[in-house]
């Protein structure tokens, strides 16, 4: 009977021999390891990174949990990533936009999110101090305002539905920095070879590829993070090319194929022929939890707002933006009422408007922000904003997100017919006549008005941010980014199946004040 116990014990201790070294053989490459406290996850594809200081592996935000879940499904979702050669590496470390004193690439630190904003009981000689407990110590970022291209790429290389193939792919991303490489010769003494060379050349090197050939470029996007104003540089007169600034790009057929995400579209081409297609300016926050988010949110809608009214901006020398001149003059006269509230981007330097802490001070304390005329309609102020809680005002219907930011504008909860209320629009032609007064305008809105405006847009801040591209998100919450996605994937299969893209445009967003 001992003898029998032994033999069952041998039997045993085999089978699990064998089954341990089974085991030890077939996992002998770990899927994580431990890193500096955390787990690093390893992405599945590797592509080349044309950018700054880029970690390869995507850090964890909580090393005690699994990573996420993968979608329940990839199908009709797979995006194949460009391997662009290097010399269209634009942000590489030793490439001349990196180098050149007039790029921004240099500004791209941290995956593009740009520095750390530092904690509000940090040593800062940049005398925010009094705005110190305004925004968070952690998820803010001096961003620069053209990064998108930067912050885009990396998002795109933690998206779940990556394939090397590009015939199973659904979308073609063409990381390419558009903006960045015209960066330094914008406008100036550069001749149309200097500005459209190396564009030109992208694209060629690109049509010519068997991914192009099979839907002829209709499949591919990328983002260039400038207004497509700044990319439709018609050709010169002969003899008089280094006038006025920004490429042909927009105008070459390769790109009229081809889905290109710009800061600001030309509205009044129609959709079916439209190829360009505005998104959102980064502004400073970029969290990697949606409780963040909802913190933010919090704090904006709790935030005391003593002004009625704020802007952030500069005149224009001999007037030649005259809409700037009249908000100038509607602060000064609102002055001894304290109803205004204003960042002279003019003064010392523009130091104060170079300063998130102060120019989110200043929009988390005002109930409206103004946002006139730039160098174009779009401003990345309108945008700042949003993430403030302030009650943007436009002075141009080519201005408003219902015209522009179609996409991130929308509520997808907000019903049926339900009109939102969450800006306004004064004409400026009215205001430059003397036909409405900006302080008389907003004054006349209760203060049950303001509030559900205000709310509608503190429930806009999730789709107007940008995840932390540097990190998987903690929570289920969908920005800009996943907006983009799966608008650029669905435009493009109804490019494939031949749909019309016509959009019908409706305007129920808008409130226009009295007078205008």
């Amino acid at each position: 009977m001992e003898a029998n116990h032994t033999k069952y014990l041998l039997y045993v201790l085999v089978f699990l021999g064998s089954w341990l070294l089974t085991c030890l053989l077939h996992f002998r490459q770990p899927l994580f390891h431990l890193s500096d406290g955390g787990v690093k996850v390893f992405l599945p594809f590797s592509h080349n990174v044309s950018f700054l200081s880029s970690p390869t592996a995507v850090v964890a935000n909580d090393w005690r949990s699994p990573p996420p879940p993968p979608p329940l499904s990839c199908d009709g979702r797979y995006v194949h990533i460009v391997d662009l050669p290097p010399e269209f590496h634009v942000c590489a470390e030793g490439s001349p936009a990196f180098t050149s004193e007039h790029g921004i690439c240099h500004l791209m630190s941290n995956s593009g999110l740009g520095p750390v904003l530092l904690p509000a009981n940090g040593n800062r000689s940049d005398g925010d101090d009094d705005d110190a407990d305004i925004i968070p110590n952690t998820g803010w970022y001096n961003t620069n305002q053209y990064a998108l291209e930067v912050i885009f790429h990396h998002r795109m290389r933690l998206y779940d539905c990556l394939t090397d193939d590009p015939a199973a792919a659904a979308a073609v991303y063409v990381p390419y920095y558009a903006a960045n490489e015209l960066q330094p010769h914008t406008c100036g003494l550069f001749n149309a070879t200097v500005r459209d060379g190396a564009t030109g050349a992208m694209l060629r090197w690109l049509s010519s590829r068997p991914a192009w050939a099979a839907h002829g470029g209709r499949d591919h996007f990328m983002v260039a993070s400038k207004t497509s104003w700044m990319f439709r540089r018609s050709p010169a007169a002969a003899g008089d090319d280094n006038t006025g600034c920004g490429n042909g790009f927009m105008l070459r057929p390769e790109t009229r194929n081809m889905t290109v995400l710009t800061y600001e579209t030309v509205i009044w081409e129609q959709p079916p022929r439209r190829r360009d297609f505005a998104v959102p300016y980064p502004s400073y926050f970029h969290p990697s939890s949606a409780g963040e988010v909802a913190g933010w949110q919090s704090r904006a809608r709790a935030a005391p707002r003593p002004w009625l009214f704020a802007f952030a901006g500069a005149r224009r020398p001999n007037g030649t933006l005259a809409i700037r001149d009249r908000i100038f003059d509607a602060c000064d006269a609102a002055a001894p009422r304290r109803t205004c509230g204003v960042l002279d981007c003019a003064a010392a330097g523009g130091a104060a408007c170079r300063s998130p802490r102060r120019l989110m001070a200043l929009f988390a304390s005002s109930r409206f922000c103004l946002q006139p005329l730039g160098d174009s309609f779009m401003r990345r102020s309108s945008v700042d904003a949003v993430m403030a809680g302030c009650i943007p005002v436009f002075f141009h219907e080519a201005s408003t997100f219902e015209k522009q930011y179609q996409w991130h504008e929308r509520d997808p909860d907000g019903g049926g017919g339900r009109r939102r209320r969450y800006f306004v629009l004064i004409d400026q032609d009215d205001v430059l006549q003397g036909k409405a007064g900006i302080e008389d305008a907003l004054s006349r809105y209760t203060h049950a008005e303001v509030a559900a405006m205000r709310e509608e847009v503190i429930k806009m801040i999730p789709r107007f941010l940008y995840k932390d591209p540097r990190v998987r998100f903690a929570g289920d919450m969908r920005d800009a980014f996943d907006i983009i996605i799966d608008e650029v994937i669905e435009r493009i299969r109804s490019i494939k199946e031949g749909e019309d893209l016509g959009r019908k445009e409706d305007s129920d967003g808008a409130v226009v004040a009295d007078g205008s």
